[in-house]
């Protein structure tokens, strides 16, 4: 265990290898045990969307918080579908009924105005210097900053995370378990507009982009303190095993898994590929995050060249916002851009995810929209739907995975959606 600053510690593996269960509770005990002493601590976590060994980790962060007043712990959802009681003490490794002494457990209310409470706002003027360069009139008006009330009835807020890269933030992690974790609708419209704005290209990988100033904006309005365990896990795919562990002070926490999960996270190409078939992990049960098959490897695609989706068993675009993405379809942003007033009344999530998933493009009125590569989906997904979506279509059983990686100019990444994958030159 080494310590970052008075605020803050971390364990790290030496590459190529993983942390033991002793080395990370050393860290939660080192950063949590008196920090939470006495109070009423409410623990943000991930949902099944997020590779993380919590169910192993959680029994090890309970005990470090054994001082505490008391704990719950509450699933920063951000927009996904709430998960039952029971599938929560499953994700936190606690089997049966909840006993005696075992934390209560709720799921974030995003839509629900009962659920928030407000912090105040971030001004336009503000917002437009953190957009910078890529402001547009969409972004206007001041922004309401809500968040789940509870983060204001307790006494201090622990968020335990993986560290990422994120295509709307940069890296994931930290406050962002905040907003959007927690958040109300105004700030997630918002922040996944801004990070479509700024370009999946220009932001993911990258420490410093705007949507982390916005997110770091909105962390300055809570008035509740807050501890951060930010976690780096093995670059596998299977996100069993931790390679890091980070605790204390949210910002020396986050700053210093950021520069581990850019090295163990990122990998680097020779060449970009004509082809590219990305199969994303079984976690990502809908198009909604699923797309980070996508999003991690929109680089590695030469221009002109095409990304296969592979997923048989994926079915269905979005419980939460499947009727606005048919509604809307998948086009770059300049498509929305170039015809706002179409657009303007749509959800900014939505039509930010759009471009996300269809990649980076140019639009004329006269010829329509140009993407730079071509989108496919492989999966369960039907091709009336596809072109509905306006993304191209593939049978997932004509395709032989092996046969392909074994093709110049194909490169065929399975457990797609954690790695980054970027080009040297």
């Amino acid at each position: 265990m080494e310590t970052l600053a008075p605020a803050a510690v971390r364990a790290e593996a030496p590459m190529g290898e993983v942390l033991g269960d002793a080395q990370v509770s050393e860290v939660l005990f080192a950063a949590l045990e008196e920090a939470v002493a006495g109070q009423r601590t409410l623990v943000l976590v991930p949902d099944r969307t997020r590779n993380l060994p919590l169910s192993r980790l959680f029994p090890l962060l309970s005990e470090a918080l054994h001082r505490a007043r008391s704990v719950e712990v509450m699933v920063a959802l951000g927009t996904h579908p709430p998960l039952p009681e029971a599938e929560i003490y499953d994700l936190l490794g606690v089997s049966g009924q909840p006993a005696g002494g075992l934390p209560g457990v709720a799921n974030h209310a995003w839509a629900d105005s009962n659920a928030l409470a407000s912090l105040g706002s971030v001004p336009e003027e503000r917002l437009r210097q953190i957009a910078g360069p890529v402001w547009h009139d969409s972004l206007g008006g001041d922004l309401l900053v809500r968040i789940n009330k509870r983060a204001l009835e307790v006494d201090r807020v622990v968020i335990v995370g993986p560290t990422l890269p994120h295509e709307v933030a940069g890296f994931s992690g930290g406050a962002k378990y905040l907003f959007p974790g927690i958040s109300g609708p105004e700030m997630i419209d918002k922040m996944h507009w801004l990070g479509a704005l700024s370009g999946v290209l220009a932001t993911i990988g990258y420490k410093e982009t705007p949507v982390r100033a916005l997110i770091d904006e909105a962390a300055l309005l809570l008035p509740t303190p807050v501890s951060l365990v930010a976690l780096v896990t093995d670059s596998s795919g299977d996100g069993d095993q931790v390679a890091g562990v980070y605790a204390g002070d949210p910002s020396q926490v986050w700053e210093a898994s950021v520069a581990r999960a850019g090295i163990l996270h990122v990998s680097w190409l020779d060449h970009p590929y004509k082809r590219v078939v990305s199969c994303p992990m079984p976690i990502y049960d809908e198009l909604w995050t699923a797309g980070k098959a996508m999003y991690k490897l929109e680089a590695a695609v030469a221009d002109g060249g095409e990304l296969v989706i592979y997923a048989p068993q994926l079915s269905r675009v979005s419980i939460t916002h499947g009727e606005a993405i048919y509604k809307v379809g998948y086009h770059p942003l300049a498509y929305f851009l170039g015809q706002w007033q179409r657009f303007e009344r749509e959800p900014l999530a939505v039509l930010a995810h759009s471009s996300h998933v269809r990649g980076a493009g140019t639009y004329d009125a006269g010829g329509g929209e140009h993407p730079r590569i071509d989108v496919q989906l492989a999966t369960a997904i039907p091709p009336e739907d596809c072109r509905q979506l306006n993304l191209g279509y593939v049978d997932p059983a004509s395709l032989d995975l092996a046969a392909l990686a074994a093709e110049e100019g194909t490169l065929v990444v399975p457990r797609s959606g954690e790695v980054l994958f970027r080009v040297k030159s």
